[in-house]
């Protein structure tokens, strides 16, 4: 829950970036070569992609939020 939570504030900054980074600092603490095995992707790659300063796909982002145990939802937005 928590995680969800933290990961819906880094979402509403709109910045690729930050959530490349949230989702490192994440990764790293639940342990990335878990992560890495849970996502299908290479410790390594992950390293590379989860940096602050990267753009990772969205491939990238969805398979490691699924292996986090979170997922994004769109919501409209009233402008």
């Amino acid at each position: 829950q928590a995680v969800a939570e933290y990961l819906t504030v880094v979402l509403e900054e709109n910045d690729p970036a930050a959530l490349a980074g949230a989702l490192g600092s994440i990764a790293r603490a639940r342990g990335m070569s878990e992560i890495a095995k849970a996502s299908g992707i290479t410790r390594e790659a992950l390293y590379r992609a989860l940096r602050p300063d990267a753009q990772p796909r969205f491939d990238t982002i969805s398979r490691v939020c699924t292996a986090l145990g979170v997922k994004l939802v769109v919501q409209a937005v009233h402008v």
